[in-house]
């Protein structure tokens, strides 16, 4: 028999995946992360690539971001310019230095159902907002799909990436109805306590403040 009749023979009697295999590993990973995540303070270093499907843009960026329960944040963007998205779980903070610009707003508008990483300093919010099921699975991670049961457009799905050994969630990738995708690959994990004071932002005096509506 030739080589690839083998091979095409091998797909055609391949079993599938039963269901309730994937919805029992989807758990297990489920109940890993919320263990490691629930009620921490971490901070990890992050590259960022973020893709506008309709006019076929990339843009990458990377920093220092910091987690803390419930619901505060901090992004200190250092590359390609430097900014910071701070958020004390109430207040938000947008700060252009370069600009002399601060944006501040309602964290719960511009955060619900845990966009922009929020469900990351809440991890609880994922079996809240999300349906969860398992995307891909190696022997060393394992890929879950969040899908947002309130059908939010600006982010429709999330995908993230688990360690199968330490529950340490190693990326993170956004997308919204338009088919754009923001990428978060997250390196040098550490859990650690992280004082709340620097999850305040004091504006710096003679900066030019916008509400963000």
């Amino acid at each position: 028999m030739k080589p690839f009749l083998i091979i095409a023979l091998v797909f055609c009697w391949a079993v599938p995946v039963n269901a309730s295999d994937t919805n029992a590993l989807a758990q297990t990973i489920l109940d890993g992360i919320e263990n490691r995540y629930t009620e921490k303070s971490f901070s990890a270093d992050f590259f960022q690539t973020s893709t506008l499907s309709a006019l076929d843009i990339e843009e990458t960026a990377s920093g220092k971001a910091l987690f803390s329960h419930p619901g505060k944040m901090k992004w200190q963007y250092l590359s390609p310019e430097r900014h910071d998205i701070i958020t004390n779980g109430t207040d938000l903070w947008i700060y252009r230095p370069e600009e002399n610009q601060v944006m501040q707003g309602d964290a719960a508008r511009f955060f619900q159902s845990g966009a922009g990483g929020a469900f990351l300093s809440d991890i609880s919010l994922i079996r809240k907002n999300y349906t969860v099921s398992v995307k891909e699975a190696t022997d060393d991670w394992v890929e879950l799909l969040l899908e947002d049961q309130a059908d939010n457009p600006d982010i429709q799905r999330i995908i993230i990436r688990v360690s199968r050994s330490r529950f340490l969630i190693s990326s993170v990738t956004t997308e919204n109805a338009f088919g754009d995708t923001t990428h978060f690959a997250f390196t040098d994990i550490r859990f650690q306590s992280i004082p709340d004071d620097r999850f305040d932002f004091t504006i710096p005096s003679g900066v030019n403040i916008l509400d963000m509506e």
